[in-house]
């Protein structure tokens, strides 16, 4: 007896979708109507979150109902600021330096000059090109009487303690700090003749305060100008220029790469050149000449003078001092050696 032929998919799960009898009597058949597509389903409702109130500005409710209100009240706040701020006004002309760190950046190319009478002469000489002036109110209170406004550059308010944060543990700022481009080299020609006086030549004087105090007795005994090596000397830093005392401004500062070769440059032009060492068989009053102009020649202490610049002197000299002193400092070396040449010339 043939077996009836089988309906497909009797009593079995359709091909693709599991088997659920729940689902009623056509689940299975191929004559079950199609389910609808997925994307007919309803989704279910989810529930409502609920708003957050908007915040109020500090102004109010009324204040954002009114229109022009907030304007309004800005405007009063800020004039309610100016007036605190004018109960304990800076001077005029005096900028609040903005939010600072604790340690200032130097740009490449400047440094930071500081002190009263550095910074004084910096505001003063019109060679000299300040990036920032930081200030207290009485540094700047003190600077307007020695130089009137208005100046090249805006001042900042700052309190003692950034200063300090910031400058070497040594320096004595007095309140007052600019950072500042190194000067210009003068004109050879224009330094050398700027005035009657002698022309300082230093051979390897390394230490700026050395210098520093050097160009000051330059300017007290009105040397015309001091020619240093442009390697084995020192480059202007805060600390040359302190104890120069704002020198750094009025003496001109050149630089050569020999030395020996500036000095012959300098016999050429007139000048007779004296070499300063302990060893000198000659005093200074007793070598310097009083018919032509002069040029004093110091070296570093210990080694002295190199033996190319000694050999390019005209005549080695010594200071009269007395023989239980072996030397002096070199910049107190130059400081008698400029009273001294001056004394003889009168």
């Amino acid at each position: 007896m043939p077996r009836p032929p089988s309906r497909p998919n009797q009593g079995r799960p359709a091909k693709g979708r599991p088997h659920s009898p729940s689902k009623g009597p056509h689940q299975g058949r191929e004559d079950a109507p199609p389910r609808p597509p997925q994307a007919e389903r309803k989704p279910e409702r989810q529930p409502e979150r609920p708003q957050r109130a908007p915040q109020q500005p500090a102004l109010g409710r009324a204040a954002m109902a009114a229109p022009g209100a907030r304007q309004a009240a800005q405007a009063a706040a800020a004039r309610q600021a100016a007036s605190q701020a004018g109960r304990g006004a800076r001077p005029p002309q005096m900028a609040r330096a903005p939010q600072m760190l604790a340690a200032e950046s130097t740009p490449r190319g400047t440094y930071w000059l500081y002190g009263l009478h550095p910074v004084q002469a910096a505001l003063a000489n019109p060679r000299r090109t300040i990036r920032r002036l930081l200030l207290t109110q009485e540094a700047h209170t003190a600077l307007v009487r020695q130089v009137p406004l208005p100046w090249s550059v805006i001042p900042e308010q700052v309190d003692k303690a950034h200063l300090s944060s910031f400058l070497p543990a040594d320096a004595v700022h007095q309140g007052t700090v600019a950072l500042v481009e190194p000067l210009e080299e003068p004109d050879w020609e224009a330094a050398i003749t700027r005035n009657d006086g002698p022309v300082l030549v230093l051979d390897q004087v390394t230490d700026p305060r050395n210098v520093g105090a050097i160009l000051r007795s330059a300017a007290a005994f009105g040397a015309a100008c001091v020619i240093m090596q442009d390697r084995h000397a020192p480059p202007e830093t805060g600390a040359l220029a302190r104890a120069a005392s704002g020198t750094l401004e009025t003496v001109p500062v050149l630089r050569e790469v020999n030395l020996s070769r500036a000095l012959e440059a300098l016999k050429k032009a007139g000048f007779w050149v004296l070499g300063l060492d302990g060893d000198g068989t000659e005093t200074l009053a007793e070598a310097a000449p009083r018919d032509r102009r002069v040029v004093l020649v110091l070296g570093a202490e210990g080694d002295g003078m190199r033996r190319l610049t000694r050999e390019a002197c005209d005549v080695i000299c010594r200071l009269p001092i007395s023989p239980e002193v072996e030397s002096l400092n070199v910049s107190a070396a130059a400081s008698v050696a400029l009273y001294e040449f001056g004394r003889t010339r009168k």
